[in-house]
């Protein structure tokens, strides 16, 4: 699915549609992967502790929505946001997705 691009700022219009997607792709990334039932896994989901995730997972999940949203973004760029904003719960996963599917490359401008 393309996403619709802002034509003043380039930036993509997250719609609720895109919102629905996206906490579906996490939510079932994280039961196939992490071998739970979907229905235990929520929002506040703990990433580490609930669901013996890592960080090559967090990893995984980029490049599924970079294929997906054909997106323009360094890891390196997704990595110092990170680091300022650590991600521990599926919610803040999914709020950090969706910032970079709107902002990409213009992700550490969110800071100024």
């Amino acid at each position: 699915m393309r996403i619709r691009k802002n034509r003043v700022s380039k930036m993509a219009v997250i719609t609720e549609i895109t919102k629905k997607e996206v906490k579906e792709i996490v939510f079932n990334f994280f039961a196939d992967e992490c071998e739970v039932d979907l229905a235990e896994i929520h929002n506040e989901t703990n990433i580490i502790q609930d669901l013996d995730g890592d960080s090559l997972m967090f990893l995984e999940l980029i490049e599924i929505f970079k294929k997906k949203y054909n997106l323009d973004i360094e890891l390196k760029t997704i990595g110092k946001y990170a680091v300022k904003h650590p991600i521990q719960t599926i919610g803040q996963l999914i709020d950090m997705q969706l910032l970079i599917i709107e902002h990409e490359n213009k992700l550490l401008e969110l800071e100024k």
